[in-house]
């Protein structure tokens, strides 16, 4: 890791929910992006339920979850994260798990 966050690392920052965007939490995301100062994000959960969901992919467990939970990345939903506003923890998804989330990004959601 250098200075600057990287697309398949997961940082933390504070999340709005989006029924209730004065309310929120901190939460870790997956960076798929940047623009200039401005993360592009995927929020990460460790709700099981998510494994039934389109929306979502595994991405297994890693040091973003000190009970060493597994983790589900949802992909409709790319955050705008103002870097200034993020906590690194040294986590990075490994590079077979973020090309299978870019993949589904690209495949589903027209990334490019």
């Amino acid at each position: 890791m250098d200075g600057r966050a990287d697309p398949g690392e997961i940082v933390w920052t504070w999340v709005p929910y989006e029924e209730d965007p004065d309310n929120g939490k901190d939460r870790p995301v997956l960076v798929v992006g940047r623009e200039g100062k401005t993360l592009l994000g995927l929020m990460l959960s460790s709700n099981a339920e998510h494994a039934q969901h389109l929306n979502w992919v595994g991405i297994g467990s890693g040091a973003w979850d000190s009970a060493g939970r597994d983790s589900w990345v949802r992909l409709d939903r790319v955050l705008d994260v103002p870097e200034m506003g993020i906590r690194r923890e040294g986590a990075i998804v490994p590079r077979k798990t973020f090309d299978l989330v870019a993949h589904r990004l690209c495949a589903e959601y027209h990334w490019y």
